[in-house]
């Protein structure tokens, strides 16, 4: 089962469990809090009632009743009152109190329900017997025995005087008259209930496929990580995502910089061994040369030999170490304002020499002075490699020139750089700028190390721009784009 069904189904279950119990607590205990409500208020009832009997219960004479008296004319002069109350949202229309009256025996001396009750013993019912003790007295009886809804609640209070308890007051009131408010408040819990779980449901739908995108865009990172790429361009780059993901996704990334550096490194190792392997022979040979009587002729055409690949050597580490440096850094070290124009010129002047030697001339097509943001450092060598490998490359060209350019093309500035040699393979042009892979130098036949383009394209990658080349038919066009 995916990750994704397996996050959505957990949280849909713990969603659902807690919402359904929390859900069956609210609305079981919905009806007890309304009856606890109601039966506060009829306490009260009660106990204010019982004082206004007081005067006609303490007149009334044995046997008697109260009917026709202040009290009587009271409680009935309520029962009678119009009433026509909106209490938030629900009608009510009727005044649903029963009121009933038993002396100091517990025998009825009035009611005023329906089915008035008067001269009956209500000695034993929970709420008069408990009140004659002395004690809280309340009871609910069901008027239909099978149905909860005729449920009346009834408290009552005693009725004394100079402590003396001359009888009890008894309110009740049917819970029939608070269904509506009950249900209302079922319903609405209910259908709260119902959005929480909807909602809960996009919540987790939500979550899940933040969480299952994030783990997504980490699995992608992961499987390019299996793929490393020599060039810092290419390398991929860890997804941004906060938390622990975010954090994981950093450490495959440091992991993956371990991994490739270790595969870099034996590649180099190898390629290395390869690149000084040739020198090494030479000088060995033309070292034993010497060792024997030559005339001075041969003895100068191997001793320049030796300095000539020594020259080769020295270049191959310098370019080396260079390299090195470059990959370890993540940007720039500088971000000044240069003109590529007049870092170009410099550099010809640099290696004018070069450029004599080899019988080239410079020809500018454009020259815009448009500055980019870098290291001048770091910008100038990448140059110095590209200018050198042009010389290299077209010495042997016509016309015997290099074709320069430095012009903007929208938010970028390119530089390029175009020989008249031979050019090189179509097959070769992907493999350019890889370490230690060189194309043979049409001048003395011999192949360069190829950690000229590879500075270049550190360089290029470095400040954030983009390097290609292309066989210019005659030679090779090298351009570099730069923000």
């Amino acid at each position: 089962m995916r990750i994704g069904l397996r996050l959505l189904g957990g949280f849909l279950l713990i969603t659902g469990l807690a919402a359904f119990f929390v859900l069956r607590v609210f609305l079981a205990e919905v009806k007890p809090s309304v009856r606890e409500v109601m039966e506060d208020i009829l306490i009260d009832t009660a106990n204010l009632l019982a004082e206004t009997a007081t005067p006609d219960l303490a007149a009334l004479p044995p046997g008697g009743t109260l009917e026709g008296s202040a009290f009587a004319q009271q409680v009935q002069n309520y029962a009678s009152r119009p009433i026509d109350a909106k209490i938030w949202g629900l009608n009510k229309r009727t005044l649903d109190f029963r009121v009933y009256v038993t002396d100091a025996s517990g025998r009825v001396v009035f009611d005023s329900g329906p089915k008035p009750a008067v001269g009956e013993d209500y000695s034993r019912w929970r709420d008069v017997a408990r009140t004659l003790r002395g004690e809280y007295g309340a009871r609910a009886t069901r008027e239909v025995q099978t149905d909860d809804r005729t449920s009346v609640m009834f408290v009552a209070a005693p009725v004394q005087q100079d402590g003396r308890l001359l009888g009890v007051v008894t309110v009740g009131k049917p819970l029939a008259t608070v269904a509506p408010f009950i249900d209302r408040a079922e319903r609405k819990i209910f259908w709260a209930g119902v959005w929480l779980m909807g909602l809960s449901l996009l919540v987790g739908l939500g979550v899940t496929l933040w969480t299952v995108a994030s783990v997504r865009r980490l699995r992608r990172y992961a499987l390019a990580v299996g793929e490393p790429q020599g060039d810092l361009a290419a390398a991929p780059r860890p997804p941004e995502l906060p938390g622990e993901l975010g954090e994981l996704a950093q450490a495959m990334d440091r992991m993956r910089q371990r991994l490739e550096g270790r595969d870099r490194l034996e590649h180099d190792v190898r390629a290395l061994t390869h690149e000084l392997k040739s020198p090494l022979t030479a000088i060995q040979g033309a070292a034993e040369l010497l060792q024997d009587e030559l005339p001075a002729a041969d003895r100068q055409r191997f001793t320049a030999q030796i300095e000539g690949q020594v020259e080769r050597l020295r270049e191959l580490v310098d370019k080396l170490l260079a390299l090195s440096k470059l990959e370890t850094q993540r940007s720039p070290a500088h971000r000044d304002p240069i003109d590529l124009v007049a870092l170009t010129e410099q550099l010809l002047a640099e290696h004018a020499a070069l450029l004599s030697q080899s019988g080239l001339t410079v020809h500018w097509l454009a020259r815009d002075h448009a500055p980019v943001r870098g290291d001048a450092e770091s910008l100038a060598l990448a140059l110095s490699n590209a200018l050198v490998n042009a010389c290299q490359h077209g010495a042997q060209g016509q016309p015997r020139q290099l074709d320069l350019a430095v012009q903007r093309e929208g938010r970028e500035v390119c530089w390029s750089v175009r020989d008249h040699g031979p050019g090189v393979p179509d097959y070769a042009l992907p493999q350019l700028g890889q370490r230690f892979f060189a194309t043979v130098n049409p001048v003395d036949g011999r192949k360069g190390s190829g950690l000229g383009l590879a500075i270049v394209g550190q360089v290029v990658a470095l400040h954030g721009g983009s390097w290609s080349v292309q066989n210019a038919e005659p030679g090779l066009r090298l351009s570099i784009r730069l923000p």
